[in-house]
Parts: structure tokens; sequence; C-alpha cells
């Protein structure tokens, strides 16, 4: 559970430095415009070295200050004046001019105004500011907003309940479509604990567009197994050990399983990142991902890695995490364009604009490079995977490989009503045979099931019957035979509504 709130708590802390490390960038005043309230309030940052100097220079604010009882000064001091982390700059600096983080920042102007200074995208005024704030020795937010090139910046709250309320009618759909279809049954056996019959080793893999052997994760199970090899790509700053469970579940029926540790966009990578050695990961991960996976079938197939085993690498499962999730669409045949990105990634106002896109946008420049399939990807599982702005639906019906795609209903991440259910109805997905099946009440990470927990991972039988049926082996579930429902959150398959 540590590990988890400690992986949780580092993506948060990315994400919200690159969305909210601009709006309030004002040199001379901070406006909060509170619409609802028909007032707004104007913080005079020159009138004041501290928080308490502050209060006292802003009727406003004093006003607040005893409206609050006494409570206001407290917050605003540890709002102002608590030192910034400090990777903050090492951050900052080492991702200037990354897409990742222009994206971030372009998405920050939703909710701020900033006046007196163009609109910088690539992060080099933030660091800039950041530098001098120490060199003054004020490491924090007053002495950040200081440094700041400008004359005014403002936040209007009413902004943030329309991004809010965007999200939520993101879900809705998803919300309504999952309680108007009957829930798969449960099959018990299938959700008892399952019993280790299978060896667990750490492999280091040389691959040839990497310059550094990739780490691999293993689970091979107890002879004989079936013949089959499945491959589980993890997501954004996150690692193999995230899905050792779905893992697990596979072994334990017979496949043999190698879980990735993707060095460009792993954990470790955010861990550099953070600490100012290395930049954001880079739109050429796009491409790199996926090869990352056919070199793994490729060392396979040699006999580099896994000597003496027979195993069918003409036809492999490949199952994926959000980004992870992309990859293997990739795999499958999924064609990336530029088309939508380019005709939506500016618009801040799309009513389909969610978080994913913040990412999604960032692969514009590794767009033309992406297209990587690999025809030995027979069978697909792709739990919340960004793809409305990446992939052009019309082109499913050419993909060999059958698409399983899973979303949880509270996923504000990567949200179903955009990112799963209107692509699954545009392009006539089910028609195909590919399936959706969304999970009440999971959002972007409860999904995920690390190794050794009591019970099988949620999502775990539904993935093994459905690799099950794409790649004709015999199992106690299969995808169509039902019986991988789950009592801790409904699974339903809505293919037929949409």
């Amino acid at each position: 559970m540590a590990r988890r709130r400690t992986h949780l708590a580092a993506l948060a802390f990315g994400m919200s430095l690159a969305l909210g490390g601009g709006p309030a960038s004002a040199l001379e005043r901070f406006v909060l415009r509170l619409p609802f309230l028909e007032t707004e309030i104007t913080i005079n940052f020159a009138d004041g070295e501290s928080a308490e100097q502050l209060i006292q220079a802003s009727p406003d604010l004093q006003d607040l200050e005893l409206a609050s009882g006494g409570k206001l000064l407290p917050l605003l001091r540890q709002v102002f004046l608590t030192p910034l982390p400090l990777e903050t700059k090492a951050l900052l600096a080492g991702s200037t001019g990354q897409p990742l983080l222009e994206q971030a920042l372009h998405a920050a102007t939703q909710v701020v105004d900033l006046e007196g200074v163009e609109l910088d995208d690539s992060g080099r005024m933030l660091t800039e500011a950041l530098i001098r704030a120490e060199r003054r020795g004020q490491p924090n937010i007053l002495g950040f907003l200081r440094e700041l090139p400008g004359e005014q910046a403002s936040i209007d709250l009413s902004r943030l309940a329309e991004v809010a309320n965007r999200l939520k009618t993101n879900l809705e759909e998803g919300v309504a479509l999952a309680r108007s279809v009957e829930a798969a049954s449960v099959t018990t056996a299938l959700r008892e604990p399952l019993r280790p019959s299978w060896s667990r080793e750490v492999v280091q893999v040389s691959v040839p567009h990497r310059p550094k052997p990739m780490r691999v994760l293993m689970l091979q199970p107890a002879a004989p197994g079936n013949g089959r090899l499945v491959v589980i790509s993890h997501g954004l700053w996150d690692d193999p050990e995230s899905f050792e469970g779905w893992g697990e579940v596979l072994a334990a029926h017979g496949y043999t399983v190698l879980l990735p540790d993707h060095p460009g966009s792993d954990l470790n990578q955010q861990k550099a990142m953070l600490a100012g050695d290395a930049p954001p990961p880079g739109p050429e991960e796009l491409r790199l991902r996926p090869l990352d996976v056919s070199a793994l079938l490729d060392a396979v197939s040699s006999g580099r890695l896994l000597p003496g085993a027979t195993l069918n690498t003409d036809a492999v499962a490949v199952v994926g995490h959000s980004w992870g999730a992309t990859t293997t669409l990739q795999l499958a045949g999924g064609v990336p364009v530029d088309s939508r990105l380019k005709a939506r990634c500016n618009d801040l106002k799309d009513s389909e604009r969610n978080i994913s896109w913040v990412l999604q946008c960032s692969w514009l420049s590794g767009v033309n490079q992406a297209a990587v399939a690999d025809p030995r990807v027979k069978a697909v599982v792709a739990v919340s995977p960004p793809l409305r702005l990446l992939f052009d639906g019309s082109r499913l019906e050419s993909r060999p490989a059958k698409v399983l795609l899973i979303s949880g209903t509270r996923d504000w991440v990567v949200p179903s009503g955009p990112e799963a259910i209107a692509p699954m109805r545009e392009s006539k997905a089910a028609r195909l045979g590919h399936r959706l099946v969304l999970v009440q009440g999971a959002d972007h990470f409860s999904l995920r099931s690390f190794r050794g927990e009591p019970s099988p991972a949620q999502v775990g039988p539904v993935i093994l019957g459905w690799i099950n049926e794409q790649l004709e082996v015999d199992g106690a579930v299969s995808f169509s035979g039902g019986g991988w429902g789950d009592e801790r959150g409904s699974l339903v398959d809505v293919s037929a509504r949409l």
C-alpha cells in the first residue's frame, strides 16, 4: 500500500507542478475572481513580505480573515511561505521545451489569465523566476511570484467549475451504460486465492533500439504450461510490478508472461525527471514502446530469452494499461494519425477534452514514426488507453487482432465517454468482433494488481477469458461464455449498446 501511495504522490506532484506552475504568475498582483459571490480578491505582492503583511494591506483579505475566525492566515502562510521542494528547479530546468510540459502549461491557461507578459509554454520563464527567488533567499511561492515578469495573474473559479463539469460529463454516459446492462456472472473458482504454481525471475534483455539492456519480469507456469505467450505493458511512470497480479492469473492458467520495464517512461524515469536528471518522456517513446515488445518476441523466437521453452511466438497476446494500452493498439495494427491532434489540441474548450489529452497532444511530432504493428499479435486487451486523438477508427477492419477495451466508470484521467465509448461507436468496432467492458466504480489506477494480493486481480478473469478465446486455448473461462465477473465491482459488456 505504501508503494502505491508513493507512486501516486509522485505522479500527482509531477502533473500538479506542470498544470499549476503558472497559475499564480503575477509579479505585481494576483486576482481571485468569485463570480458566484459577485466579488473578487486582489493581492498586491509589493505590499508585504509575509502572509501577515499581505492581509494587513488588503481589505478583502482582512474581511476574509475575520469571517474565517482567524483560519485564513495560517492557510496563507502555508501556501505562500512553505519552501518549494528542492527538486522543483531541477524538474523545470530539465523539462524546459519538452512537449509534455508545454502541453501541461498550455492546458493551465484555460483557468489562468496572465497579463503584461507574452505567454511562455516552454517552462523557461518559470525556471528563471525560481532561480532568482533562490538567489534572494525566498525559494517559496511568494518569492517565486515576485520574480515572474508581468503585471497581473488572475484565476476565475467559474472556469475551474467548467473544467470539473466537463470531466463529469465525460463520465456520465459510461455510468449510464454500465447500469443499463446486466453484469457478467461470477465464477467462484476464479475468485479464490491463487495457488503459486509459477516461477518468477527478473532478467536483463538487450534490444537493438535502446542503449542499455531492458529489465523484464518473467512469470513461467509450472510444466507443462500451454505453450502461449503474453506480454503486459505498463503505463506512464509505472512499472511491471503494478501489473504482476494480472500476470499471476495468466501464469496460474498456463501462460508464460513477460512484463517489460519501458525505460523511457517508467517509474525510474519519473524519479530521474523529478530530480532534474532527465527530461519528461518525449514523443519518440510512442514508437519505442511497441518496439520494446517486438524485440522481446524476437528474443524468445531466437532462443536468447527463455531458451529451451516451447512457445508459439506466431500468435501472442498483449495486454496494457493507460499508455501501455495505447502501445498494444499500435502493435495490433492501429495507425497513429496527426489530423485530430492538429485540429483539437489547441481547443481548450473542446467538449471531450480530458487529462489524457496533455499526454496525447505531446505525441504530435512522433506520430509519423509510430506505425509499428507486429503481425504476431493476435489478441489485445487495452485497459484505459488514451486513444481518442491518435487513431483512425475506420481502419479497424484491417486489424487481424481482436481488441478487448476495458474502462472504469470513474476514470477521470482517461474517461470512458470520449476515450472508449465514442471511438468504439464511431468505428462500429463491435460489429468487427472488438468488445468494450466497463467496470463500475473503477478509476484509472484501481484496476492494477500487485504481486501476491489476497484475491485475484479484479479484471484478471476477463483478461484470461478474452485471451483464451482469441488464441483458441481451452480453459475454464472464455469471454463469450461469461463467468468473468467480480463481486467487488460489476463488469459489464456494453458492446451491444454502442
